[in-house]
C-alpha cells in the first residue's frame, strides 16, 4: 500500500490556507476590531470576507457565520456584489466540508452574478470550484471541460498568469484521470507560460512540485525526486514553509517505494519538524502517520503506535475524520503484527465503525482487510473468512461504481461529438446558402446564357449534397448493423458468464459444506481448514468473473441501474445486483447460490425490492423487470 500522497489542487481560493495558518487569533482580532469601526456596507463585506478566508481553515462554523451576514448584510443595502461575494463564501464552505450539493447550487448562484455584474474573477474562481468537485466525484471529463473554458477566458483577455495556472490546473485532472502523458504535456505547457513572468514564483514551484507527482506515479523515482526538489529550493527561496513541509513528505513517499526506510524517516521528520515549528497542524498529523507506517514497516511496533497515536490525537482535534479512520487502520494492523490481537481487533472495529458512518468506501475496504489478517493471524480462520468475503463485496461495489463513471464519461464525450458534428453541419449549411447567395448576386448581372450556367453548376451541387447525404445514411446504416451485432454478442456473453458465476458459487457453498464437515474432526482441522481458506482466498483474489459479468450487463442493459434508482432512490447496490439477476431469468436456488446466502434469504429480499419499487402484490416482480 503506498503512503499518503498530500497534494492540494490548484483552487483559487487556496492561498486563503496558507495565509490562515500564518496568522491566527492576532489577525482576527484586528479584523474584529476594524469591522466595528465601519460604517458603509461595502467596506463591511469586504471586512467580512477577509475574516471568512481566515476562519475557512480554523473553526468552519465561525467561517459560515460569516458568510451569512456577508449575504443578509448585501440583500438588505440591495449590494450585488456584495450579494455574490456571498455566496461564493458559502460555496467554498460547503466545498471545504464535502457538502457538494449545496456547494453547487451556491457556484451557481456566484456564475449568474458574476456575468450580470461582468467579474471575471468570480465567474472563473467558481467556475473552477465546480470543476474540482467533479474532479473529487470521478467526472474528469466534465471537470476538464470547465478548465478549459476558464483557460480560454483567461488567454482571451490576455491575463497569461492565470491562464498558465489553468493550464496547470487541468493537468491535475488528467493525474487524477489516470492520463499521464496529457498531465505531462499540460504540466510543461504551463510552467513554459509561467516562466516567462516574474510573478509568484511559488506558482512555478506548483508546478514543478505536479512534474514530481506525475513521475512518481510512473514509477520513475529518480526524476520524481529531482522535481520535488527544484520544488523545494523555490519554497525556500519564498520562505513557503507550509509547501516545504508538504513536499518534504512527498520526498519521504518516494524512499519509502525504494524500501530505503532510513531515507523516508529523516524527510518525514524534517517536514514534522518545520510543520510544528510554525504550528502547521495537519501536516504535522500526516507526518507523523507516515513515520508511523514507516515504524511498522521496520517491525518497529511499538514506536509504530505511539506516533500513530499521536497523529489520531491531532486529528481528533481538528475533525479530520478521513486522516482518523486510515491512522487507526494503521494501528490496528500495528498491534496485529505485534501479536496483540485484542487491542488489534478493537481498534479495526472502531475503524470499521467510523469509515462505515461517513461512507468512506476505501478506509472501510482498508479496515476490514486488516481486520481479516489480524483473525488469520490469531487463528480465527472463520472471522478471517467473514471479513475477505465482506471485503469482496466491497471490491465488487467500487469496481461497478468506477464502471459506471466509465460509461457515463464515454456517453458524455458521445454526447460532445454528436454536438460538435451539428455544429459542422450547420456550418456547412450556412456556407452553402452564403455561396449560393453569392451566386445569386452574380446572375443579376449576367446573360441568360450565364444564368444557365450557374443554374446548371447549383444543380450539380445540390446533386453533390444529396450524394453525400446518401452516403452518409449508408454508413450509418452499416455502423448500426455492426451495433446490433455485438449487442447480440455481448448477450450470448453475458448469459454464458451468468452461467459460469451459478456454476461457480455452487461449488463454493458445497465447500463451505465440506469445511464444516472438517470441523468435526480435530486431528485434521487445523492444517485442513487453513489451506482451504487460503485457497479461497486466493480464488477470490484472482477471479475476475464478477467484474466480467457486470461488464457485460452493463454494456447491454446500460440504463438497467439508473431506472431502477429513478422508481426508488434509496434502493441499495445489493437490491440493484438481485434485480440484474431476475432480470437475467435466474431462479431463486441459482440466486442464492450465486450469494452464498440461503434461498429464504431471497425470498425476503424479493419482496422487500418489490416493496420499494412500489409495485402490488399482483404485479409479478419479474415481469416488471423485463419490462424496464
Amino acid at each position: 500500500m503506498k503512503t499518503q500522497f498530500t497534494f492540494v489542487t490548484f483552487l483559487f481560493f487556496f492561498p486563503i490556507y496558507i495565509f490562515s495558518q500564518l496568522q491566527g487569533k492576532a489577525r482576527i482580532d484586528s479584523l474584529s476590531n476594524v469591522y466595528q469601526e465601519q460604517t458603509a456596507h461595502e467596506e463591511k463585506v469586504a471586512t467580512l470576507r477577509e475574516l471568512f478566508n481566515v476562519q475557512l481553515y480554523n473553526d468552519h462554523s465561525i467561517a459560515k457565520r460569516h458568510a451569512e451576514h456577508i449575504l443578509e448584510l448585501s440583500e438588505r443595502y440591495n449590494y450585488e456584489k456584495g450579494i455574490a461575494i456571498g455566496n461564493y463564501c458559502l460555496g467554498n464552505y460547503f466545498f471545504i466540508t464535502a457538502v457538494n450539493d449545496s456547494a453547487i447550487i451556491y457556484y451557481n448562484k456566484v456564475i449568474d452574478n458574476a456575468k450580470k455584474l461582468s467579474d471575471k474573477l468570480l465567474l472563473t474562481s467558481s467556475l473552477l470550484n465546480l470543476a474540482n468537485i467533479e474532479d473529487t466525484l470521478g467526472n474528469y471529463d466534465i471537470a476538464l471541460k470547465l478548465k478549459d473554458s476558464v483557460s480560454e477566458i483567461y488567454l482571451r483577455s490576455e491575463n497569461y498568469f492565470r491562464y498558465g495556472i489553468a493550464l496547470g490546473d487541468a493537468a491535475n485532472t488528467h493525474i487524477n484521470k489516470g492520463d499521464y502523458e496529457k498531465a505531462m504535456v499540460g504540466t510543461l505547457k504551463a510552467l513554459k507560460v509561467l516562466d516567462t513572468i516574474d510573478k509568484e514564483p511559488f506558482r512555478k514551484a506548483d508546478l514543478y512540485r505536479q512534474l514530481g507527482r506525475i513521475n512518481y506515479f510512473q514509477g520513475n523515482y529518480q526524476k520524481s525526486i529531482n522535481d520535488f526538489e527544484e520544488a523545494l529550493e523555490i519554497y525556500k527561496s519564498t520562505a513557503d514553509n507550509l509547501y516545504q513541509s508538504y513536499t518534504l513528505v512527498d520526498i519521504g513517499n518516494i524512499y519509502v517505494e525504494l524500501d530505503d526506510y532510513e531515507g523516508a524517516l529523516f524527510y518525514y521528520n524534517k517536514s514534522k519538524t518545520i510543520s510544528e515549528e510554525f504550528e502547521f497542524i495537519d501536516n504535522t498529523a500526516n507526518a507523523l502517520a507516515n513515520i508511523g507506517m514507516v515504524n511498522t514497516k521496520q517491525g518497529k511496533y511499538d514506536l509504530a503506535i505511539t506516533n500513530l497515536l499521536k497523529s489520531v490525537e491531532i486529528n481528533r482535534k481538528q475533525n479530520s475524520y478521513f486522516n482518523i479512520i486510515s491512522a487507526m487502520g494503521e494501528i490496528g494492523n500495528a498491534y496485529a503484527l505485534n501479536g496483540e490481537f485484542k487491542k488489534s481487533i478493537y481498534y479495526l472495529n472502531q475503524t470499521v465503525k467510523l469509515a462505515d458512518s461517513i461512507d468512506a468506501t476505501d478506509q472501510l475496504k482498508m479496515a476490514i482487510s486488516y481486520r481479516s489478517k489480524a483473525h488469520e493471524l490469531n487463528g480465527n480462520y472463520a472471522e478471517a473468512l467473514k471479513d475477505q468475503r465482506q471485503f469482496q463485496i466491497i471490491n465488487d461495489s467500487l469496481f461497478s461504481i468506477e464502471k459506471t463513471k466509465q460509461i457515463e464519461q464515454m456517453q458524455i464525450a458521445f454526447e460532445t461529438e454528436k454536438k460538435e458534428a451539428s455544429i459542422a453541419l450547420q456550418e456547412e449549411e450556412i456556407k452553402t446558402l452564403n455561396e449560393r447567395a453569392k451566386v445569386d448576386k452574380l446572375t443579376k448581372g449576367l446573360y441568360a446564357g450565364g444564368m444557365a450556367s450557374a443554374l446548371a453548376l447549383f444543380g450539380l451541387s445540390a446533386f453533390g449534397y444529396r450524394q453525400r447525404i446518401k452516403k452518409n445514411r449508408i454508413a450509418r446504416e452499416k455502423q448500426e448493423e455492426i451495433l446490433k451485432k455485438e449487442i447480440e454478442h455481448k448477450q450470448k456473453e453475458l448469459a454464458s458468464q451468468t452461467l459460469h458465476l451459478v456454476q461457480k458459487n455452487t461449488f463454493i457453498q458445497e465447500l463451505m459444506e465440506n469445511l464444516e464437515n472438517v470441523k468435526n474432526s480435530p486431528d485434521k482441522f487445523k492444517t485442513e481448514f487453513r489451506r482451504i481458506v487460503m485457497l479461497l482466498k486466493k480464488e477470490n483474489a484472482s477471479d475476475k468473473d464478477w467484474e466480467v459479468f457486470k461488464t457485460y450487463f452493463a454494456e447491454v442493459h446500460n440504463d438497467f441501474d439508473q431506472k431502477l434508482k429513478t422508481l426508488s432512490a434509496d434502493i441499495s447496490e445489493k437490491e440493484i445486483r438481485l434485480a440484474a439477476f431476475l432480470r437475467m431469468s435466474l431462479t431463486t436456488k441459482e440466486i442464492a447460490a450465486t450469494l452464498n446466502v440461503l434461498p429464504d434469504s431471497i425470498l425476503k429480499s424479493k419482496y422487500r425490492l418489490k416493496k420499494k419499487l412500489g409495485l402490488d402484490k399482483e404485479t409479478d416482480l419479474n415481469g416488471f423487470l423485463n419490462s424496464l
